[in-house]
């Protein structure tokens, strides 16, 4: 499960999907977010907007996914303003995660995990979120699998 403003946090979704043979879905924002959205740099871009607002949850196109069977979900997302956006509040406030391990990653330019995956976890109020980690864009499949393990 992942949302990629730029297609770096697809990329690593990708090769988790491959690492773990696990199936992959895109989380789609509603609106898409345009280059200008996206300047950070912009007191006034959208995602400025957004992240400066904690109630803030953007809809999702494509929130069709349905959890049930799966025991172990990664949750990927790029870091904006040193959080997780806002779109992943509205995906796991809408998820029950009981009886299920939730793994987010994030990547970011600079930025850690910091408090992102636990923000995740308070929202969405049940399952058993691990820490999680900050993955670069070009991590290797090998080093992807030495993340996983290191989790456990």
């Amino acid at each position: 499960m992942y949302f990629s403003a730029t297609g770096t946090t697809k990329g690593v979704a990708e090769r988790i999907a491959s690492v773990t043979n696990a199936d992959i879905y895109e989380l789609i924002p509603a609106e898409p977010y345009s280059d200008a959205d996206l300047d950070w740099n912009d007191r006034n871009s959208r995602t400025t907007i957004e992240m400066n607002d904690p109630d803030v949850r953007p809809a999702i196109a494509n929130d069709s996914v349905d959890l049930n069977g799966y025991m172990t979900v990664y949750i990927g997302y790029p870091i904006w303003w040193g959080d997780a956006p806002r779109m992943m509040s509205t995906f796991v406030e809408a998820h029950d995660f009981s009886g299920k391990t939730v793994i987010p990653f994030c990547t970011s330019g600079g930025s850690s995990i910091g408090r992102s995956g636990s923000n995740l976890a308070s929202q969405a109020g049940s399952g058993n979120w691990l820490a999680g980690g900050r993955l670069d864009a070009g991590i290797s499949e090998s080093e992807i699998q030495d993340w996983i393990s290191s989790l456990n």
